[in-house]
């Protein structure tokens, strides 16, 4: 009987570490925002209208304490006006009227698409800015994403967890070898011994439990991670180039195809040279995030100058120095022109970009700043496994978003989708053919007639053989 109350005291406390592990998760999750997808967001949906400094008014009102003043009113209100002002206008919501006596006949644009996470990234990137200046907490142009709360780490809470487990489950078989112990002398048995913790911990039974938990443990993690083999989901490596796509095809909507022609016409979507960036950055010399210090290396690479603004002849032949003087040059000049004269900072400002334009367009096999760009490959499928953009692209009419996710609001590019078999094999499933003014499907005479005569509603990539084994490995 002297067991009872260690018993209970050990349950209540596994009880309690048990209720709290939803909630610590739970409440560090609602509090994380991204200051980085804010801002994206903000550049992508708000500043046309809104003045960037959240302090003075444009086309739209001013920002900066927008929360304030919707403090009296839930917050699902706020998300509702930022969806669609017009219709709680029309509902005679309080404040929404307040405003469009304000600022009627301006109508804000509609944001559907906005999640809730969405909104507080907006509304944290706004009170950072509107708080802490023109650029917040966060360094203009910096890529990396800035999480003002961390996602809480729970790995502590499970190993202790699994020690309080260990401990009930050594003191349970304490107890059952004491109660054993005991009915033994009850039944007359002299000779009965009591069993040590030694004994318990080095018994046959035990044992056999360690090694069938170890082999079912190494079995598991040998299987997952077989699966998981060159996957890389969420994969998002620095490259030689801050390039923005947010920016590009984000904020200036240049379609993907512009930069990725080859996604319309061959199996694979290419990389794009130098040259197509030239097509722009001829004329755009000076970038709105990281000002001359990316856009240099593109120039650095292919041999352009942009202080003439032509290419140097023989450029594959030049010296690192003679290519330094080229562009410390240009460097130093831009500087003066926004700053009228050059000063130590200027001086570290070249000094630092010139050493960005050696790191980044030389390596181990790279010696000369002269030649392509070497981007980092994210997106890498097995040898075995084949796939098409073209066909794809073309043929299929997939929009881009479909597997590499909104690329126009990544500041790095990451791999979004898994590219897992099963991952294809469900889009093949409930994927629906194009099959309306596509030359490509006329021989399926057969779907055309049951379209057609209303006995069928759809034909997917299942069904004209996209599960085939063949079709993705040859």
């Amino acid at each position: 009987m002297i067991y009872k109350p260690l018993i209970s005291r050990l349950v209540l406390a596994l009880s309690l570490v048990l209720l709290a592990m939803p909630v610590i998760g739970q409440d560090a999750a609602a509090a994380t925002v991204d200051l980085e997808a804010g801002k994206t967001l903000f550049r992508n949906y708000c500043a046309t209208c809104h003045n960037k400094d959240m302090k003075s008014k444009l086309t739209g009102p001013a920002l900066g304490g927008l929360e304030e003043r919707w403090a009296d009113y839930p917050r699902e209100d706020l998300y509702s006006w930022i969806r669609n002002s017009q219709a709680m206008i029309q509902a005679g919501h309080p404040r929404a009227t307040e405003l469009w006596n304000e600022w009627k006949p301006t109508v804000m644009n509609n944001f559907l698409n906005l999640t809730d996470a969405d909104i507080e990234n907006v509304l944290a990137y706004i009170n950072d800015v509107y708080i802490n200046g023109p650029g917040g907490k966060l360094p203009p142009g910096d890529p990396a994403t800035v999480v003002a709360v961390e996602k809480p780490n729970n790995t502590p809470l499970y190993i202790a967890l699994a020690l309080i487990l260990a401990i009930l489950a050594i003191v349970l078989a304490r107890i059952l070898a004491n109660l054993n112990y005991m009915l033994q002398l009850k039944e007359g048995n002299t000779s009965a011994t009591r069993r040590t913790l030694v004994d318990i911990l080095t018994s046959k039974g035990l044992i056999a439990f360690v090694i069938f938990a170890l082999v079912v443990l190494g079995g598991y993690t040998t299987v997952n991670n077989a699966i998981m083999l060159g996957r890389q989901q969420g994969y998002a490596p620095e490259q030689p180039i801050k390039f923005s796509h947010a920016t590009h095809a984000g904020l200036q909507q240049i379609d993907c195809q512009y930069c990725h022609d080859g996604a319309r016409r061959s199996k694979h979507s290419v990389i794009p040279a130098a040259n197509t960036c030239m097509n722009c950055h001829a004329a755009v010399k000076v970038g709105s995030q990281y000002g001359t210090a990316e856009i240099s290396k593109i120039y650095a690479s292919i041999g352009w100058n942009p202080n003439t603004g032509t290419y140097i002849e023989n450029y594959d032949q030049l010296s690192e120095s003679e290519i330094e003087e080229v562009f410390k040059k240009w460097i130093a000049d831009t500087y003066v022109q926004e700053n009228s004269t050059l000063d130590e900072k200027g001086e570290k400002m070249i000094e630092d970009q010139w050493k960005g334009i050696k790191t980044s367009l030389t390596n181990e096999t790279k010696k000369k700043i002269q030649g392509p760009i070497e981007w980092v490959r994210i997106h890498n499928l097995p040898d075995h496994a084949y796939f098409n953009h073209a066909q794809h692209v073309s043929v299929g009419k997939v929009e881009c978003q479909t597997c590499h996710g909104p690329v126009e609001q990544m500041e790095v590019v990451q791999q979004y989708s898994p590219l897992s078999m099963g991952w294809c094999i469900n889009c093949h499933r409930q994927t629906e053919v194009q099959f309306k003014d596509n030359e490509y499907y006329k021989s399926y005479e057969h779907f055309h007639e049951e379209l057609s005569n209303g006995t069928r509603e759809k034909v997917t990539v299942e069904e004209i053989g996209g599960l085939e084994c063949q079709k993705c490995h040859y």
